[in-house]
């Protein structure tokens, strides 16, 4: 089955802080991607560091981050599901497993120059936190490559 792609490139606003590159370097390199909920624009900012600074109190943002275990490298991508009550964090997990797809889309297509410089990187593995105090919600799971969302 074909993956569907969904991201509206005229949509995307990509955001080079420096010392980081469209090429360099690959850790330090981090992933704060937003959104505007009335235009449904995407703002990913690539930096050393996080985009503290673009993340808002509904913390509906998406992080991710390149890091190393053992001889492997791998993006780490983080969500923040938290702990509303049943029916609000059942909700922000069904949303963030619903746009996660687009997310990983925005962010492979914004960091495009970085992956053609690393192709090794497409096959990476993406591994995603969805970080809550409620253990249903509370998980650590495999999400495919860079390569499935290109």
């Amino acid at each position: 089955m074909q993956p569907i792609y969904r991201l509206d490139p005229e949509k995307l606003f990509v955001e080079f802080n420096p010392p980081i590159t469209a090429k360099e370097p690959i850790i330090p390199r981090r992933y704060t991607l937003t959104h505007s909920d009335i235009t449904a624009e995407l703002f990913l900012t690539i930096a050393s560091e996080y985009a503290f600074d673009k993340i808002t109190s509904m913390r509906d943002e998406v992080l991710a981050e390149w890091k190393t275990h053992n001889v492997s490298i791998y993006l780490h991508v983080y969500l923040y599901v938290g702990d509303f009550g049943p029916d609000v964090t059942a909700t922000r997990n069904a949303i963030f497993r619903r746009e996660l797809p687009l997310a990983m889309e925005a962010i492979v297509y914004g960091d495009r120059q970085f992956f053609s410089t690393h192709p090794n990187l497409n096959q990476a593995q993406i591994w995603v936190h969805f970080d809550s105090p409620d253990p249903n919600y509370n998980k650590f799971e495999y999400w495919g490559t860079p390569m499935d969302y290109k």
